[in-house]
């Protein structure tokens, strides 16, 4: 097939960008109209290979799927472009938005508004719980691993890094290799020239802050780094342990922030990830003003999505042997029922803090414990709406999200 022409990439891709609105599902279907069923750019089996390539990856599916098509239909640079195209409209605007609450969030009727926000997002994530769980959860092992990792991380606290790993492992171990396929006839100096480009841009900005001595966007920048490398099953999944890093350990925004980055990521175009974009900046601009919140706001882009073209370029060669290894395809299906107790974990998380205005710890473990005589009646009227119109009536989260922000102004102003 002729390769399509440069603006017939730019054109489709940057649709695709700017309909990416809905998580990783509605995404991955809007591509498949665009690349599949509206123009013979890719064929079915390649999309699907090409989609259990990216969840094999670390990082945003959806994003990565569209630097693979591109990549398939016109080199480096064309995953460079449907990359790009897939991220920048939403990473505009979120840094709009970003820079908007940091001025205004903190207001009073903003943060009445953002009470059903707040609501919503709750819905949300227990939406993302159900469909994930519905796919993911097959077998007395696939439960137990759930399980556990709710326990792990809601009761003992342990690092989301370590119950991946361990998932994996599992994975491996209870599944029986077969022969391999045969991989791709590439000289390996193709993917150590890869490995080194790549890890050289991802590592450049790191470098470049420990030399200058600017601890505060140093320490911002590996933590997303790390981030990029652990973050299988979603932005859900890593939303815990972001929440927990940046929060308590770094102290650098607010439970109650980061409930509302999600909310708003969750309404703009782009990858759900953005919200480390929304964080980031909303840490910036505490540390520095506006001048810091883009500085870290383009940081936590920057240590996000380079190592996303880094997995691909360097993995997309290799898309049939991956797609037909059964021990890795058997850590995939490991690391994403144990997702499921991420996210369940997350849901909790969320809904402790938007019902109780304020959640403690008790004795050695992790396990979060409301104040009773906290309870917020307004949340828990506002959270059941949200349950009603989202999972009841199938309302959208932008719509429901309004409707519930205008009913807290209301209620407020009564």
């Amino acid at each position: 097939m002729t390769p399509p022409s440069w603006p017939d990439m730019f054109r489709v891709f940057g649709r695709i960008g700017l309909m990416s609105f809905g998580g990783p599902a509605a995404q991955i279907a809007v591509m498949h109209r665009e690349l599949v069923e509206h123009r013979p750019w890719l064929s079915e089996q390649t999309y699907l290979r090409a989609l259990s390539l990216c969840m094999l990856l670390p990082g945003p599916e959806a994003m990565q799927l569209a630097t693979y098509a591109g990549w398939r239909l016109r080199g480096v640079a064309g995953g460079l472009l449907g990359g790009l195209l897939f991220v920048v409209p939403g990473a505009v605007f979120i840094a709009a938005l970003a820079l908007l609450y940091a001025w205004y969030g903190q207001m009073p009727l903003v943060q009445t508004a953002f009470l059903g926000i707040k609501a919503a997002v709750i819905i949300v994530v227990f939406q993302a719980l159900l469909k994930v769980s519905s796919k993911a959860l097959h077998g007395r092992l696939g439960w137990a691993l759930a399980f556990g990792s709710f326990i792990a991380l809601f009761v003992l606290g342990l690092p989301f890094p370590l119950i991946i790993l361990v998932a994996g492992a599992i994975g491996m171990l209870t599944r029986s290799p077969t022969p391999e396929t045969e991989a791709a006839n590439l000289p390996p100096a193709h993917s150590l020239r890869t490995l080194l480009i790549w890890g050289s841009l991802w590592a450049a900005p790191l470098l470049f802050l420990a030399l200058i001595g600017d601890g505060f966007l140093l320490q911002l920048g590996l933590f997303f780094s790390k981030l990029a490398v652990v973050t299988f099953g979603g932005a859900y999944a890593v939303l815990a342990y972001m929440t927990q890093t940046v929060v308590q350990d770094f102290g650098w925004i607010e439970t109650d922030q980061m409930i509302d980055a999600l909310g708003l990521a969750e309404t703009t175009p782009g990858p759900l990830i953005l919200v480390t974009q929304f964080v980031g900046m909303l840490a910036g601009f505490a540390q520095s003003g506006p001048a810091g919140a883009m500085a870290a706001g383009l940081l936590a882009l920057w240590v996000t999505f380079t190592p996303c073209f880094l997995w691909i370029f360097l993995a997309g060669p290799y898309l049939e042997a991956l797609s037909e290894q059964p021990r890795i395809a058997g850590a995939l299906r490991a690391i994403t029922a144990a997702v499921v107790g991420v996210i369940a974990n997350l849901s909790v998380w969320f809904a402790l803090h938007v019902l109780f205005d304020r959640v403690g710890a008790d004795g050695p473990l992790a396990l979060p414990l409301p104040v009773w005589d906290s309870f917020n009646p307004m949340a828990a009227a506002l959270t059941l709406l949200a349950a009603v119109l989202m999972l009841a009536l199938k309302r959208g989260f932008v719509l429901t999200m309004v409707l519930l922000a205008t009913l807290a102004l209301i209620l407020h102003a009564i």
